[in-house]
């Protein structure tokens, strides 16, 4: 029971589901839950005080600030391996190590305006980029080194609009547990 409670927390979405197929609806409407992803960040966390933004989503968690942090770590990197995947034939991708990245002084310490405003223009980016993309651009690929996978870029598109959702009910779900 207590392992099921764990899971909740930590996925509070679910686990991100690969579709059998990749639609041209599905991929818009992905698309626009990233175009719109900053702006539903921001509206939920806008307004919370320091003591807030320092508070874990669960234990042994990321706090608040750190999640913002972490978005925007993570959804330059997918930008970047748009840019590698579309420029390079199947580039074998660099991972990070974002538990580290978490850890760094600035995602620790920085206040959360200068990543909402970053995050306006990179997935304004982001969306412009992926709405830009042929048939023949979805299918190109990349490697992930962590498991020597293929990923193709019509996946990713799936897979960060699920990351962007997933962190912001970790947020969310913070936030009515605690009555904010």
């Amino acid at each position: 029971m207590r392992n099921l409670a764990v899971e909740k927390l930590r996925y509070p979405i679910g686990k991100f589901i690969r579709p059998e197929i990749y639609s041209s609806e599905y991929l818009h409407n992905k698309i626009k839950e990233i175009a719109s992803f900053p702006e539903r960040l921001k509206n939920e966390v806008i307004h919370l005080t320091e003591e807030q933004l320092e508070t874990p989503y669960r234990q042994d968690g990321w706090t608040i600030r750190q999640v913002i942090h972490h978005c925007a770590d993570s959804h330059m990197n997918c930008f970047v391996r748009i840019k590698w995947t579309l420029t390079e034939n199947k580039p074998l991708i660099k991972a990070y190590h974002e538990d580290c990245w978490a850890e760094l002084h600035d995602n620790l310490t920085m206040p959360i305006q200068p990543t909402l405003s970053f995050l306006d223009g990179l997935h304004f980016r982001l969306a412009y980029i992926m709405n830009s993309l042929s048939e023949a651009d979805l299918e190109k690929s990349f490697i992930h080194p962590e498991h020597n996978t293929v990923i193709q870029l019509k996946e990713i598109i799936g897979t960060y609009a699920w990351h962007g959702n997933h962190h912001l009910a970790h947020i969310t779900e913070l936030k009515k547990e605690k009555g904010w």
